[in-house]
């Protein structure tokens, strides 16, 4: 595993565990290079969640691709960012087929945001269905007060 802050190949691990009850392994490395720890996820892959893009094109499904657009939804936010992380990882786990389209994706996502934090939705729900006025802006929150 190449190392996230300086790209050495020369890490160890320094611990393992059970993670997401059992459905993956979580380990702390060190850098034997530059010293520095981090944590990788390692998990069974048995067939690729595919999703649909709006222009048809596929591509397999990527939690830290969604774990992002989570982050910088929540970001500065009073938000644990394991539950984030959480739901980013298990969202592959939780889908019934083998494909998704990525309007379905940002529903759960907004869904999932919506009861955790309202600005934090709004964020998301901003660029997921890319507001182009302010008045779009302005119905989703007067939406979001009514509910």
């Amino acid at each position: 595993m190449k190392c996230p802050y300086c790209s050495s190949a020369d890490t160890r691990v320094i611990n393992s565990r059970p993670s997401d009850e059992g459905a993956s392994i979580r380990r702390r490395r060190e850098c034997e290079r530059c010293g520095r720890r981090f944590t990788t996820y390692e998990r069974a892959q048995l067939e690729p969640l595919m999703v649909i893009k709006r222009d048809t094109h596929r591509e397999p499904f990527n939690p830290d691709k969604l774990l992002r657009g989570l982050m910088l939804a929540t970001e500065k936010r009073p938000i644990n960012h394991e539950a984030l992380r959480k739901f980013a990882y298990s969202f592959e786990d939780e889908n019934p087929t083998h494909e998704i389209t990525s309007e379905e994706i940002g529903r759960r996502a907004m869904l999932f945001l919506k009861p955790l934090d309202e600005v934090a939705y709004i964020r998301f729900a901003s660029v997921y269905r890319e507001f182009d006025s302010l008045e779009r802006f302005i119905e989703e929150i007067k939406g979001l007060k009514d509910s």
